[in-house]
């Protein structure tokens, strides 16, 4: 059956100087009694750890610390210049590792309301590149007292001003080269999904979508051997690519978010321009170990659930199985641009839960 509303609220509660994190939340990923998050407009992850349930009977997660990633990758645009973002969108964790990926995208400049006309439209016409957006990175993960903690160096394929080796190999993809110089939110090529399972990563793009087909690259990262802080792309894909590419009827919808449930993929789908409208969650069953590159008709998914979403706000953009009390196949869903109803006080913002049935045997 699918759920079209929460079954329970979830707080993350922020301390200072991060309360912002909350308005912009863009990926989430459980590890043990930890939640990690990310906002899209920093330069930084944020570590909560639950803390019981509170007065609402809501699973609370705060005693927040915040990691630089500065301070575990080396990353081009030094951290103190100014409009620093790596654009975060994506985590996952896997055997010691946290994964982290950046939007890839290119940024169009927003113009400014009550300013000339002519000067917004200038703006509207300034496309920028970051070279931090270009990030796929995994950190080691070890516990100090007990906590689960960052430890450097971490390793991230070599970025420069222009991307990484994956950028410089779908620069001949017939599908996807015509939207590398798009911005994001203009249906350009657009990560804002992660799933990691061994050294395969699944890459959901919001954009481009297709004539109504998703897109989902999958790569596999390994060390570099010359340098323990690189890691390097093996050619698993058609014609000695370093990728592969599959294809998902989605309703029209772009991918927001990936996780694994077993051996399936779980989808968050939503809008691939700046617009309010339906968001889903999808089952790829046996998505998660693809024999080859795929083309997924919309009968072979199926909608777990059906997630509520604002009118100019409450986007959401994060996904994650979720344990802490309730079933082990509920999800946390966590949103960019969160509703004024979602906060709490000055600190605090809600996340929803979502609980569906497992229909799959546990990877192997």
């Amino acid at each position: 059956m699918v759920e079209n509303s929460p079954v329970n609220t979830v707080l993350l509660q922020f301390t200072a100087p991060a309360y912002e994190c909350r308005d912009a939340l863009s990926a989430a990923v459980q590890i043990g009694d930890s939640l990690w998050v990310a906002n899209d407009e920093s330069i930084h992850l944020e570590r909560l750890l639950h803390q019981g349930v509170n007065t609402d009977n809501q699973p609370l997660y705060a005693a927040h610390t915040r990691f630089a990633l500065h301070d575990y990758l080396q990353l081009p645009i030094a951290a103190d210049a100014e409009d620093n973002e790596v654009d975060v969108e994506g985590l996952a964790y896997h055997e010691g590792f946290l994964w982290v990926v950046g939007s890839h995208s290119l940024k169009r400049s927003k113009p400014k309301t009550g300013k000339l006309a002519s000067k917004g439209i200038e703006r509207l016409g300034a496309i920028v590149p970051d070279p931090n957006r270009y990030l796929i990175a995994r950190i080691p993960l070890t516990h100090v007292d007990g906590l689960p903690v960052l430890q450097a160096p971490g390793a991230h394929l070599p970025l420069h001003i222009d991307g990484n080796a994956l950028m410089e190999a779908l620069r001949d993809d017939p599908h996807i080269k015509p939207f590398l110089q798009i911005p994001g939110k203009d249906n350009g090529f657009d990560v804002e999904g992660l799933a990691v399972i061994g050294t395969r990563l699944f890459l959901g793009l919001r954009g481009p979508v297709l004539r109504g087909w998703a897109v989902l690259l999958e790569i596999e990262c390994v060390e570099d051997d010359d340098d323990p802080t690189a890691l390097k792309l093996v050619r698993i894909g058609e014609e000695d690519r370093p990728y592969r590419k599959h294809f998902l009827q989605l309703d029209g919808l772009g991918i927001r978010d990936l996780c694994v449930q077993g051996e399936d993929l779980l989808i968050l789908a939503g809008p691939t321009m700046s617009l309010d409208g339906p968001v889903r969650v999808y089952r790829w069953q046996n998505g998660a170990k693809p024999d080859g590159e795929s083309l997924i008709p919309r009968d072979v998914l199926e909608v777990v659930a059906e997630i509520p979403h604002g009118y100019g706000d409450d986007h959401a953009e994060g996904l994650c199985l979720f344990t802490q009390g309730n079933d082990a196949t509920a999800l946390l869903v966590v949103y960019d641009n969160a509703a004024q109803g979602r906060k709490r006080g000055e600190d605090g913002v809600l996340g929803d839960v979502f609980v569906f049935p497992s229909i799959s045997s546990p990877l192997e």
